[in-house]
């Protein structure tokens, strides 16, 4: 995050601040009027910061805020190297829904991404000719047995179950699978925040369980959600 940080306010002319994190768990960096903020693995270390990005904004009194996550993630009948600008997020129970658990009662919300930002995203991709897709993005709550693959410690399912799960979602237009889009989806919603997911697909699931790219391709798939990213909000913002 501090690369991508340091990245933008070269291309941009503006001062990088230092980390603003008092956490260790954390990082936190101030380009202009763009923050970036890394929020670990999983919907509860996501939840945990978008929270607090949350109060900041609100105490700030910032207006017409838009909220973007950037990441990497498992494709599903894509190429690797493909970027997923996300249409909704799904749960392992294949809804498009958060579910949370308060006060001992399951609460389900909405997922909804913001469909003028998720247009004006898929737009630039194609101006600088990014390999680009929309789709909707299952959110697992585990790497292994929740994605179906095959080289955890547990396994109880068998090579053509994981193909015949691969090829339901697809079927349902899931075109990438991670581990934060419903909370992130969920929570920027209700808290009235436009927002994307953009995340880079390392693998095609449907081929492999492992990332089998050479290093110098790993880190050209992970620049370009930053890079497309990077040009709207200079777009945006006349950086």
């Amino acid at each position: 995050m501090k690369l991508y940080a340091e990245w933008f306010s070269k291309e941009c002319g503006l001062q990088c601040s230092e980390n603003l994190s008092r956490s260790d768990r954390f990082v936190l960096y101030k380009t202009g009027k763009v923050v970036w903020v890394n929020h670990g693995i999983g919907a509860p270390s996501l939840s945990t910061i978008l929270v607090e990005m949350l109060k900041i904004m609100h105490h700030a009194k910032a207006e017409d805020v838009t909220f973007i996550r950037l990441g990497t993630s498992g494709g599903v009948g894509v190429e690797p190297g493909t970027v997923v600008v996300t249409t909704a997020a799904m749960n392992g129970e294949l809804t498009d829904k958060y579910n949370q658990w308060i006060d001992g009662t399951k609460v389900e919300r909405d997922t909804r991404l913001d469909e003028d930002l998720r247009k004006k995203l898929l737009a630039v991709a194609a101006e600088k000719k990014i390999p680009v897709e929309a789709g909707l993005t299952l959110c697992a709550d585990d790497f292994y047995e929740g994605q179906m693959r095959l080289d955890g410690f547990f396994c109880e399912y068998d090579p053509e179950e994981k193909l015949g799960f691969l090829k339901k979602i697809y079927e349902k237009g899931v075109r990438n699978i991670e581990m934060e889009s419903t909370c992130f989806a969920s929570m920027t919603y209700r808290a009235g925040v436009k927002a994307a997911i953009v995340c880079v697909t390392l693998l095609n699931r449907m081929k492999s369980d492992q990332v089998k790219i050479r290093q110098d391709q790993y880190m050209e798939f992970e620049e370009r959600p930053f890079r497309l990213v990077t040009a709207f909000i200079r777009k945006q913002l006349g950086y």
